[in-house]
């Protein structure tokens, strides 16, 4: 016969259970803010695993907004001439377009590191 499979903390699907009878779950979130550009500390990956062979650039590490977000990837893709896209919290350009980007974002007050070959 097989061991029961013990329960933990992870199994329960984020669920916190609490005897508190006065606690009241936070009902806002606090909004995000974006901090200065100096203050970001970006990574330019090079990648084409799961694209069907094409190549990309991969920006990770931006902190903020989502609009802001968005309005970062827009300013990358006017500057290469490319098209691109805004994927769980990183912006995805087309091509192997690191050395531009990484000078724009320099230029922009950013701090960026080159990751991968």
């Amino acid at each position: 016969m097989a061991k029961p499979k013990k329960i933990g903390l992870e199994d329960l699907g984020g669920f916190v259970y609490s005897t508190n009878q006065d606690f009241v779950p936070p009902t806002e979130e606090t909004p995000i803010e974006t901090p200065e550009n100096a203050m970001q500390k970006l990574e330019a990956h090079f990648s084409s695993k799961g694209r069907g062979g094409k190549t990309v650039t991969v920006i990770k590490g931006f902190v903020g907004t989502d609009e802001d977000l968005k309005n970062l990837a827009k300013q990358l893709k006017n500057h290469c001439g490319v098209g691109g896209s805004v994927k769980e919290g990183d912006v995805i350009i087309q091509g192997n377009q690191r050395e531009k980007i990484m000078l724009f974002l320099t230029d922009q007050g950013f701090r960026v590191k080159r990751v991968g070959g």
